[in-house]
């Protein structure tokens, strides 16, 4: 299978996925998780009409912008960003999905006054509770999301989580769902109904990602092709 025809099929699997929950399908964008994929594949997704394209890297990323991978479509960062690899982001990804610290969210504000430039980001939640992994508790939200609402060189659109491994068959819908929720109750309180943007779910799990609210899911091995680790 080709990457236009997997993205051809991802995008039905979308639309139905999104029909069957009520809504409506252009209200979901789907970003090309490209990690660890070469920037011929990037532009090839591109020419197939991929929404956005998404790297978790930066070293990565910094190469393949280099040889013009992401030249037609969207650049997001989706991946853990370390406060010491801000600068090479801020100003050159359209949006940062992984907010996931207080510090970070200063170490973004910092870098893109510099720049004179307003970086949009979304507040990672942490909504499982693992150790393993970087983001906010859910009741640390609120005053997360408010100090973003202070801040003049940020603008904070949303959300994004990466629920627990599933242990059976739509699992993680009940962690999608509470994410929605709380994705609800901070735009509707603190920003005026403004956020755009509930990223969740990825190759195995987008399906049930969309029935709860999403409105971007980041696909990589149902693109691209499993992933080869070296």
């Amino acid at each position: 299978m080709s990457i236009a025809s997997n993205i051809q099929e991802i995008r039905a699997r979308m639309d139905r996925a999104a029909l069957a929950a009520g809504r409506r399908p252009e209200e979901v964008l789907l970003v090309g998780a490209s990690k660890m994929n070469t920037a011929a594949a990037c532009r090839e997704a591109i020419e197939a009409g991929i929404g956005a394209l998404g790297e978790n890297r930066v070293q990565e990323m910094r190469e393949k912008l280099a040889q013009g991978a992401y030249e037609g479509a969207p650049l997001h960062f989706i991946g853990h960003l370390q406060r010491n690899k801000v600068r090479q982001v801020v100003g050159v990804v359209s949006l940062i999905h992984s907010v996931s610290s207080p510090e970070l969210l200063e170490e973004i504000q910092r870098q893109a006054e510099k720049r004179d430039i307003v970086q949009d980001v979304l507040l990672e939640v942490n909504v499982g509770g693992e150790a393993s992994k970087s983001g906010f508790a859910p009741g640390e939200l609120r005053q997360a999301a408010e100090r973003a609402l202070s801040l003049d060189h940020v603008r904070l659109l949303g959300l994004m989580t990466i629920p627990p491994i599933e242990r059976e068959p739509h699992g993680n819908l009940p962690f999608f769902q509470e994410v929605f929720r709380l994705y609800v109750d901070i735009s509707e309180n603190l920003y005026d109904n403004g956020f755009k943007y509930l990223s969740m779910g990825m190759s195995d799990d987008f399906e049930d990602a969309i029935a709860a609210g999403a409105t971007l899911v980041r696909v990589g091995s149902a693109i691209f092709g499993a992933r080869q680790y070296h």
